[in-house]
């Protein structure tokens, strides 16, 4: 009786813990999602003219090309950012992991951008990165590669947003990381040193195994991430404003442009829960893949 009694007290108290973010994704996420469903079935112009149109806004987005321009740039932004987002936030917690003199001034100097408010950070780069006049430009220069637009320029200013996001969000990654190396037990380690395990073998074999859970989490988190494009907003809005020739407009600037620049509230929410329905199908796929193992710690 004991058991259950404890399995029963500890099932309370793992949802008592999980309640305050259940509560905020039904709040913040869930509802508004359903809300954007429902509104894009009306028309809705912001002065209070509210229209019954059926499926009018989502058979207007057939013919749309610049929504689905937006939904390729949101597409190559992801999968650009996904990777190199991954591979830095992995590749620094490695470096850090382990204790050596002034270990926690560097692990805090390379979270401390993602503790800084991302339009300041966008406006930092903005400034970096104007056009002849930016410190980064002036740089540019001295090694020959003066005349380079980094945020003017249609093929690089997606690129150049990539990188900032990515710089970004490498100290949060980092520390996700480094939770799941410590997880690790060091008996493994040991064991593989004993075979005869090189570093480029013990990764292998014993850490990338042991830190699939947690390469999961960070690949869905990242992905949701740049798929709704709430990171990448700040930056478009601050930097880019979607240009050059909407090289840079992604599906939720490209809603926000929608209704709060030319008032089709209705055909922007409709837009936004377009792109829930797609989140929630890559998001299904990604939990479909644990399922069958390929993220599971064997």
């Amino acid at each position: 009786m004991t058991a259950p009694r404890t399995r029963r007290r500890e099932g309370r108290t793992a949802l008592a813990f999980l309640a305050p973010d259940g509560i905020g994704l039904l709040v913040f996420v869930a509802i508004p999602a359903v809300l954007a469903l429902v509104v894009g079935l009306f028309d809705v112009d912001g002065f209070g003219n509210v229209e019954w149109a059926g499926l009018d806004n989502f058979r207007l987005m057939a013919g749309d090309g610049l929504l689905w321009r937006s939904f390729g740039v949101t597409a190559l932004y992801a999968v650009l950012f996904v990777p190199l987002a991954f591979a830095l936030g992995l590749g620094l917690a490695l470096l850090v992991r382990d204790h050596f003199p002034g270990v926690g001034a560097v692990r805090a100097a390379l979270f401390l951008p993602n503790a800084v408010s991302l339009v300041v950070v966008g406006l930092l780069w903005h400034f970096l990165l104007t056009d002849k006049t930016g410190l980064l430009s002036k740089l540019s220069a001295v090694f020959g590669l003066g005349g380079v637009s980094w945020l003017g320029d249609p093929d690089l200013a997606l690129l150049t947003l990539v990188l900032i996001s990515a710089w970004f969000l490498m100290g949060y990654q980092m520390l996700i990381f480094l939770g799941g190396l410590h997880d690790i037990p060091r008996d493994l380690y040991d064991a593989a040193t004993v075979d005869g395990a090189g570093t480029w073998h013990r990764f292998r074999h014993v850490t990338w195994p042991m830190l699939r859970p947690t390469s999961f989490f960070v690949l869905v988190t990242s992905t949701v991430n740049a798929v709704t494009g709430l990171q990448a907003f700040d930056l478009v809005f601050v930097t880019t404003s979607g240009g050059p020739a909407n090289a840079t407009s992604t599906v939720v600037y490209y809603a926000y442009q929608q209704a709060f620049q030319f008032g089709r509230f209705g055909y922007a929410a409709a837009i936004c829960g377009l792109l829930v329905l797609v989140l929630a199908a890559i998001t299904g796929g990604l939990f479909a893949a644990t399922r069958g193992g390929r993220f599971d710690a064997q």
